[in-house]
């Protein structure tokens, strides 16, 4: 069990999202970072549906009140444990009686903790993940507080055996010598791919030219329902009514100020207003971990390369999972 001693700025339970309901108009939510989450459950043997926490910005306080195995993934907001600096993409064996906490980020703004067996949650409409406007999912619907405690389910076999690989008694903890490649890692640009969305074409030429050439910098009211951004204005090449349809994570739209959205993990089931792009999803990590004030700039791709782009990344993920299973076979 873990005890929540300080709450930090938004730290919330998420999964790969509620799949399957947004045509009842419940929407997707899950985990904003999709491959530091699957990379976290990875490193302590679980499965990639087990939930993780999301930590935003400032991190929580959290006591260890049994030995786990845990990873931390994702943006780097200062993790340390008894006052001692803990690595990220690396497994972490802690003990009894210690303290998880946070000092400043240094970069991204997201940090994802999983923990070997997954937290024992509740299974929401098939998903653990936190819906905080309808008060479902995660911990009792809500963002964790001071005094939550969290529980943890049971291990699997290969969890048990990357355990014993690292236990001792005498530190408050132990980290794996050997970490995630660094290629898996948040890059350090900030160019976004993108594909041309359903509306490109009703586009004027201006706004075509300034997408993908001018920056945009990520607005302070930006959420977990999308990311507002600050630049040059894009508009039609003429007034059109728009049919309302579905929208998906990195769905770009583009509302009467002409100052583009970008839709997130929390975004709506269906969007009225003109979708210029679509980020691509080999890139949605690198949104996830950029924080408001910070610019960003649009590369345009074709649909064909950012599906092949999807392919490479996947089969990463695969060879560094099975890497680890045969490591501790």
């Amino acid at each position: 069990m873990i005890e929540i001693k300080k709450p930090g700025l938004l730290s919330t339970l998420q999964d790969l999202g509620r799949t399957g309901y947004q045509k009842y108009g419940v929407i997707a939510s899950g985990v904003m970072d999709q491959d530091a989450h699957k990379i976290a459950n990875m490193l302590v043997g679980n499965s990639e549906e087990q939930p993780t926490l999301e930590m935003t910005l400032i991190g929580p306080r959290i006591v260890f009140h049994e030995d786990c195995l845990i990873s931390l993934c994702g943006g780097d907001i200062g993790p340390q444990i008894n006052g001692q600096q803990v690595s990220l993409w690396k497994p972490i064996w802690v003990n009894a009686g210690s303290e998880l906490t946070f000092a400043s980020y240094k970069e991204g703004c997201r940090t994802y903790l999983a923990i070997a067996g997954g937290f024992d949650v509740e299974l929401v409409m098939d998903s653990y993940a936190t819906y905080l406007r309808a008060h479902i999912g995660g911990h009792n619907g809500r963002a964790l507080q001071k005094g939550d405690r969290l529980t943890v389910k049971e291990k699997s076999s290969l969890s048990k055996k990357m355990i014993a690989s690292l236990k001792q008694s005498d530190k408050p903890f132990v980290e794996a010598k050997w970490h995630i490649p660094i290629q898996m890692r948040r890059p350090s640009n900030q160019r976004i791919r993108v594909i041309e969305g359903k509306q490109f074409s009703l586009f004027n030429k201006e706004s075509k030219i300034a997408l993908f050439n001018n920056p945009y910098k990520v607005a302070s009211q930006s959420d977990r329902m999308g990311y507002r951004l600050n630049g040059s204005a894009l508009a039609l090449s003429e007034e059109k009514e728009m049919i309302s349809e579905a929208v998906a994570m990195g769905t770009i739209q583009v509302p009467p100020d002409g100052q583009p959205i970008i839709l997130m993990a929390d975004r709506q089931t269906t969007g009225g207003y003109p979708k210029i792009g679509q980020v691509a999803s080999i890139d949605l990590h690198v949104l996830a971990q950029t924080k408001p004030g910070e610019e960003v700039y649009f590369e345009k791709i074709s649909f064909t390369e950012a599906q092949k782009l999807f392919i490479q990344k996947e089969q990463r993920l695969y060879e560094y999972k099975r890497s680890i299973q045969i490591k501790y076979q």
